[in-house]
């Protein structure tokens, strides 16, 4: 009996065999777990491309996270600590611009430009981006002033 849940078929392919086929991913990924069954799937890939079948191109992944929230660490540092941060510097940014304007009209949108993306810059540069060491070259930014 097909399982009423296969409703994806292909064209050609009956729904008795497309069942096995999903009875089959199912069985590995019980079996041996979710990384061996990404590695089947990976092996299988690489198969059909060496047989010359076209495969749909895929730069972009689905959007999910593609960590279980289980999984996920706690994030670093002090949550508390880095908002009080980011509101000063928030803060030293808008009296910057206040300042400016008393010289030059006109200045006063990169208020919200920067109080936009200060969160990104924030979580950026103390968690992501990586400094020059003996080992590794650091990362190179290019950070656009405007939005």
């Amino acid at each position: 009996m097909v399982d009423p849940g296969v409703r994806d078929s292909v064209s050609g392919i009956d729904n008795d065999e497309m069942q096995e086929w999903y009875d089959s991913l199912e069985d590995v990924l019980h079996r041996y777990g979710p990384e061996k069954l990404r590695e089947l799937l990976v092996h299988l890939q690489e198969r059909a491309y060496q047989r010359g079948v076209k495969l749909p191109f895929s730069a972009n992944t689905p959007y999910i996270n593609t960590i279980h929230h289980t999984e996920q660490s706690r994030f670093p540092g002090d949550l508390e600590l880095e908002r009080r941060i980011k509101s000063i510097v928030r803060w030293n940014a808008m009296a910057m611009v206040v300042r400016g304007n008393k010289n030059f009209d006109g200045i006063g949108g990169h208020i919200s430009t920067f109080a936009s993306s200060a969160t990104l810059y924030e979580v950026a540069q103390n968690h992501f981006f990586k400094g020059s060491t003996d080992k590794q070259i650091g990362d190179m930014v290019y950070f656009q002033g405007h939005a």
